[in-house]
């Protein structure tokens, strides 16, 4: 966790979205080709014995390391996005955010209960979005279900993890 690489290429952007906010920018991760490499390794030694079948890619930072990983455990992507998106069915989940509510949604037949799926988006601050993912991936009654995140805030009295189950499986790459 917390690789030099990694940390050194990460951007934090003072005052955005809003005044007091320090945004943890995984656009330059991502732009680096070395990066890429350290976060695929990363996320593929955690998780190459656990027999995923399934990655859940969050809307739409969070498809970027799912599709990636995925290639190399050899397991499917399912993306989990913003409604009207889909073009199939769709099973969805609303949940509540600062200024209102929001829903995601995935494909009926994404999912099935043989799956072991992993949840995967780049930033774990509140919570809210991927506990809204993976509530609506527990619809489905997969056999297990991961989380993961490149980056967990914990410094700005932000603690995202505290609002899932303590026995609820969640890795993060980096924490500031």
């Amino acid at each position: 966790m917390n690789n030099p690489i990694l940390m050194k290429h990460l951007r934090c952007v003072p005052d955005f979205p809003q005044k007091g906010i320090n945004f943890r920018d995984v656009t330059t991760l991502f732009k680096d080709a070395e990066c890429l490499r350290v976060m695929e390794d990363e996320l593929y030694e955690i998780y190459k014995d656990k027999g995923i079948t399934k990655i859940v890619g969050i809307e739409s930072r969070g498809f970027v390391m799912a599709s990636a990983l995925a290639v190399r455990l050899g397991a499917g992507i399912v993306l989990c996005r913003k409604p009207g998106k889909l073009p199939a069915e769709t099973v969805t989940e609303s949940y509540a955010k600062e200024y209102g509510t929001d829903t995601i949604e995935i494909h009926k037949d994404a999912i099935n209960e043989n799956d072991i799926v992993l949840l995967h988006d780049d930033l774990l601050a509140t919570g809210g979005t991927m506990k809204a993912a993976f509530n609506l991936v527990q619809k489905f009654n997969p056999r297990k279900v991961y989380l993961n995140f490149i980056i967990e805030i914990t410094d700005e009295g932000l603690h995202g993890r505290d609002i899932f189950d303590k026995d609820t499986d969640i890795t993060t790459l980096i924490r500031v």
